[in-house]
């Protein structure tokens, strides 16, 4: 879809018309909570480091934005609360370079865990905190990106932002996007909201319940397209790096469980799992590498395993468990298991299934899932297998280590579901 601003930029961005949103209260109420959620981070910032990361991070977004911005460009907006949004819309970033190479790229990440682990990504011309939601940062901060377009990615809808997007008619798109009937823009309170879903110009849904229930509320701008993490890792499956150590660790084995992005519960059961079938070889990604979890994991281990940090081709051979204590290896190591175990599953929520199900591997996980519809789907394909407790996962690991077929289901399950990247950019191209 071309962009609405081919004409004279300041005419466009002139934001003295007042919004015709048509619920000033609702927009007000949510305005007045955006500003004490912004004072909440400053006490907060006091004493937590995410929170004064984010603080700061947002006070120096403005002063970031002036600096970089090239006045004269046409800047491609994304939008992705954190890393994981990120990577959902990372195949559209570098596709929209591929096709057309000039093209200029801002990034914004809400989270501190998304910005400081992407500051430096090269596929972004400037990558950037978002300034809070108010109406005031929204309008200052179009007057200064000028956006030609604007894509926010999944759960992404800030009001004042879309209101002002809207008065500047400049197209955006949400991508990947989920929709569930418990969301606020389908509660009986919820018109103001569900009213800025007509400010996008397109909503790529990954599902068809998303589709329906936007229909049913007379949202038209829609279409199914999937998810675009299938196609990042496809991606990250095709480009999947040789790790000799690994390799030098794994040996001849047919016994390998690569359990990534774990948390102290997951460890627990593994480490048990481990220590009455020593035949079997455990890498373990834990999600965080600090050294008191680091600690904790070798204590559960009584000191017998082998950090990746210090392995050696002759030191690898003397276990049967790699710690890996390293961040951005994790989607290549899976390519060297029989079975994954995805952590999370007794905390808030799994963490990414499909970077192991890409090489046709069964996947374990705890009982949180059920928000995670590649999770769900994957069971219902046999590829993905819930545990509750111990015995269960004992049962279930055994029994994969054994069948070939759950794995392969989990392969076509992924492959089978890439392509939504070159629907959306066909599209917003």
């Amino acid at each position: 879809m071309p962009s609405n601003h081919s004409g004279n930029k300041n005419n466009i961005y002139n934001f003295n018309t007042p919004s015709d949103d048509g619920s000033g209260v609702m927009k007000i109420l949510y305005s007045t909570g955006i500003a004490i959620y912004g004072a909440f981070i400053f006490i907060a910032s006091l004493f937590n480091a995410k929170a004064r990361l984010l603080r700061k991070g947002q006070q120096n977004a403005f002063a970031l934005l002036k600096e970089k911005v090239d006045p004269t460009a046409n800047y491609v907006w994304f939008h992705a609360a954190s890393l994981g949004e990120f990577e959902q819309g990372r195949p559209v970033i570098e596709q929209l370079k591929r096709e057309k190479p000039e093209t200029k790229i801002l990034l914004t990440f809400f989270s501190p865990s998304g910005y400081e682990i992407r500051k430096n990504y090269t596929g972004a011309d400037i990558v950037s905190y978002l300034p809070l939601d108010t109406p005031k940062n929204a309008r200052h901060f179009m007057k200064l990106v000028r956006p030609s377009k604007v894509i926010f990615i999944k759960y992404e809808f800030w009001p004042n932002y879309l209101l002002a997007l809207k008065e500047a008619k400049v197209p955006v798109y949400s991508i990947s996007a989920i929709f569930r009937p418990d969301q606020v823009f389908f509660k009986g309170y919820g018109k103001w909201y569900l009213n800025l879903l007509n400010t996008f110009s397109h909503i790529f849904v990954q599902d068809k319940v998303s589709l329906e229930l936007l229909e049913k509320y007379g949202i038209k701008k829609a279409s199914v397209c999937g998810d675009t993490r299938f196609d990042r890792v496809y991606d990250l499956y095709t480009k999947a790096k040789q790790l000799p150590l690994i390799e030098e660790f794994v040996g001849n084995a047919e016994k390998v469980i690569v359990a990534g992005s774990t948390w102290p519960k997951d460890e627990e059961l593994l480490v048990r799992y481990l220590k009455l079938h020593p035949e079997v070889k455990l890498i373990l990604v834990p999600h965080e590498v600090h050294y008191t979890h680091i600690s904790a994991i070798s204590h559960l281990l009584d000191g017998k395993f082998v950090r990746y940090s210090e392995a050696t081709s002759g030191n690898v051979k003397t276990t049967n468990c790699l710690v890996v204590d390293v961040i951005g290896i994790l989607s290549s190591i899976y390519r060297y298991a029989n079975v994954a175990y995805i952590g999370g599953g007794f905390g808030v929520g799994i963490h990414n299934t499909l970077e192991a199900a890409v090489y046709g591997i069964p996947v374990v996980f705890g009982p949180t899932y059920s928000k995670f519809r590649e999770a769900r789907e994957l069971i219902a394909v046999g590829g993905a297998f819930p545990i509750s407790n111990y015995i269960v996962l004992e049962a279930q690991i055994d029994q994969l280590l054994k069948d070939k077929q759950a794995g392969k289901m989990a392969g076509e399950y992924v492959k089978q579901n890439t392509g939504a990247t070159e629907m959306i950019c066909k599209i917003i191209s």
